[in-house]
């Protein structure tokens, strides 16, 4: 082959290996996700099959970290701040089949141990944020909880930010809220609440289940194939270009 047509080829050929690359890597990085994702899958089928054990104490809690404790399954005894709660932004979830959005989660403040721990208390339907449209909820404590160790929220590119004169967030974050509310330093996880059931039937408590989807298969299958795709066709051009000249 000429140096002329060497050149012709080369700049094609750059793109199409630059192309290649990415498709693999792109196939690659969703193998590495669906290991991930299964890993995660049977951690919480694990933990939520488990017995409540006791919710740690204030001074183990810089301690914890959410690769080991999350989704834990605590029992504690609660006094709510119910003048302190806030609302979060949902249209449903992964692990909440019961909870369907728009609506909000109810994050109140409870006093534990010596220190505060927020508690995502469960859902309520758009038109029932206010707690004066389900006042059977709003009980002081004491009360036993049973529920699940969770770590705050990451804020994604599109999250807006929270609105602390509308009581209104947009992403799991306890310190944000508790900042906003004036309580200081809480737990850096937060629970969500599977029991007791709350008088009035607002928030709606429920039991988180490990429905969690693993579509990464077909993801990096998807991309190997263009992969795949991408060097038939071109060797399938370049062979015709070859020709040509």
């Amino acid at each position: 082959m000429t140096s002329g047509k060497r050149r012709r080829l080369l700049v094609p050929g750059v793109a199409a290996l630059c192309a290649l690359v990415v498709l693999l890597w792109l196939g690659t990085w969703q193998v590495q996700r669906k290991a991930w994702k299964e890993a995660l899958i049977a951690t919480v089928t694990e933990r939520f099959a488990a017995p409540p054990v006791r919710l740690p104490p204030p001074a183990e809690w810089p301690r914890l970290d959410s690769s080991n404790d999350e989704f834990r399954r605590v029992t504690f005894p609660a006094a709510w701040l119910n003048d302190k709660e806030a609302l979060v932004y949902t249209t449903g979830s992964s692990l909440r089949a019961d909870a369907a959005g728009p609506g909000y989660w109810v994050f109140t403040p409870a006093r534990v141990l010596g220190g505060i721990v927020m508690v995502n208390r469960g859902f309520v339907p758009e038109g029932r944020q206010d707690p004066a449209t389900r006042p059977a909820g709003q009980t002081a404590g004491p009360v036993d909880i049973i529920g699940v160790m969770r770590w705050p929220e990451t804020p994604g590119l599109f999250t807006p930010p929270g609105d602390p004169a509308k009581n209104l967030w947009f992403a799991r974050d306890p310190a944000a809220m508790a900042a906003a509310k004036g309580l200081g330093a809480v737990a850096p996880f937060y629970i969500e609440q599977e029991s007791p059931s709350v008088p009035g039937g607002l928030p709606q408590v429920g039991k988180l289940q490990p429905s969690l989807p693993n579509n990464h298969l077909g993801y990096a299958l998807t991309w190997y194939g263009l992969a795949l795709v991408l060097v038939v066709g071109f060797g399938i051009w370049a062979a015709g270009r070859r020709r040509e000249t």
